[in-house]
């Protein structure tokens, strides 16, 4: 897949996109930690897009896939400023975003600071102050003491293609963005897709999110025999079926 550049003072962001009609809100597809947009998910909704004539758009935050710098200097603070160029330089008018795990953070935040131009928020094993509730608490005092000594360790229990360097700046600059912790401004409907067999992000996570979001249109489906990743045939379908409702939303 070649990609086009986002071309900013510091960094080039790597993306792809199509357009679409004009009747209908764009998607735009926020991967998760480490990941990037040739996966699974977003290839699929990328071809969906060009059969509905939809548009879409995927990207690589900085030190992700193909865009420039280096993983291990990344923050929330940082992939969230990304995330914003990427929505207001490279999309019109109301969008649909679909953020997974990290990514539904990312969305959540999008949301919050762009409201006119979030039409819906689709979360796939949402994951916001993950790197809180679900790295730095779940640490043994053993790693916390080698994490603040070295600044950086890494997951041995994962497969070696996925042992993405967790840092310190990473935990202490999230501080500064953490949602959980009181009501999370939402002016459009919500959809949340989680896995009950999910590893890294538990189902209760999910009832967390659903909780604290302001708006009330806000609808959970829990799959019993899923993972974290929701890639399979039929995750991918019921992750299209929201997108087709919202797109019917939309006024012609």
């Amino acid at each position: 897949m070649t990609p086009d550049f986002l071309t900013l003072p510091d960094r080039r962001l790597a993306y792809q996109r199509r357009r679409g009609r004009a009747n209908a809100p764009g998607i735009v597809f926020l991967g998760g930690f480490a990941s990037d947009m040739t996966g699974t998910k977003a290839s699929f909704l990328a071809g969906q897009c060009e059969k509905a004539d939809l548009s879409f758009l995927r990207f690589d935050y900085r030190g992700h896939g193909q865009s420039s710098g280096d993983f291990k200097d990344g923050t929330i603070g940082a992939w969230s400023e990304d995330a914003c160029m990427a929505v207001e330089r490279l999309t019109e008018g109301p969008q649909i975003l679909i953020g997974s795990s990290m990514g539904g953070w990312l969305a959540l935040m999008l949301a919050a600071k762009m409201p006119e131009r979030v039409h819906a928020l689709i979360g796939i094993a949402a994951a916001p102050d993950f790197t809180e509730d679900l790295m730095w608490l779940r640490l043994s005092p053993e790693q916390r003491a080698r994490l603040e000594r070295d600044g950086l360790i890494y997951d041995e229990t994962a497969p070696p293609d996925h042992r993405a360097p967790l840092t310190l700046n990473l935990i202490r600059e999230a501080r500064n963005h953490l949602m959980l912790r009181a009501k999370i401004p939402l002016a459009c409907p919500a959809r949340l897709l989680q896995g009950l067999h999910d590893e890294e992000v538990p189902w209760q996570h999910t009832l967390r999110i659903a909780e604290n979001l302001t708006t009330d249109d806000v609808r959970i489906t829990l799959v019993k025999d899923g993972d974290h990743r929701l890639s399979r045939p039929q995750d991918l379908q019921l992750l299209w079926q929201w997108v087709g409702e919202f797109v019917k939303l939309n006024p012609a």
